[in-house]
């Protein structure tokens, strides 16, 4: 792997035994995907940071993806007269991250709605996939002006065991993905 990119993940289970070296694993959530983040940032200072993970979706998406479009879908400050996902006073960060312009093998850019909650319905969330950290890793790398795309593999639409089923399926096609950026 190029030593400029640097892959992050939330969970040791969504690897198997696929798992390989470099990874830095967050943990859970939108908090614990920032301070990683920043620690990767600062411990490697790298070109380019890649999420991988788990992801539902309630839309028919399935598989392994790439997600380039990224919201904060639990952000609701609508009694505030904001649009939900928006978050209120903050200027110089549009509502939706977009690194579309960044290539990948996969290329479909999707889009992903992160929050702090697992997704077990379509509540009108206008996302493709909904996961719980690439937002959070994607406004770090927005404000620090370094690439970023996630990859998510489809484990679910909503249902946790599901999820629990599925969640180390898409390792082996991620390691796929990887050889693309090999030669970056």
């Amino acid at each position: 792997m190029n030593k400029d990119i640097q892959i992050i993940s939330a969970l040791v289970v969504e690897w198997s035994s696929e798992l390989i070296d470099g990874i830095s694993f967050s943990g859970v959530g939108k908090i614990n995907a920032t301070i990683k983040t920043l620690e990767v940032i600062e411990k490697y200072k790298p070109k380019m940071i890649i999420n991988y993970g788990t992801a539902g979706s309630t839309k028919g998406v399935s598989g392994l993806v790439d997600c380039t479009k990224f919201i904060q879908r639990d952000m609701d400050t609508t009694p505030l007269g904001f649009n939900k996902g928006v978050t209120p006073f903050e200027t110089g960060v549009p509502p939706v991250l977009n690194f579309s312009k960044i290539k990948n093998p996969i290329n479909k850019k999707m889009s992903c709605g992160t929050g702090d909650s697992f997704v077990t319905f379509d509540d009108g969330i206008e996302t493709d996939v909904v996961d719980m950290e690439a937002y959070a890793i994607a406004k770090v790398c927005y404000l620090k002006g370094i690439d970023f795309v996630s990859f998510k593999y489809i484990t679910d639409e909503g249902d946790a065991e599901d999820w629990k089923k599925n969640c180390y399926k898409g390792a082996k096609e991620f390691k796929k993905v990887l050889k693309y950026y090999d030669n970056i």
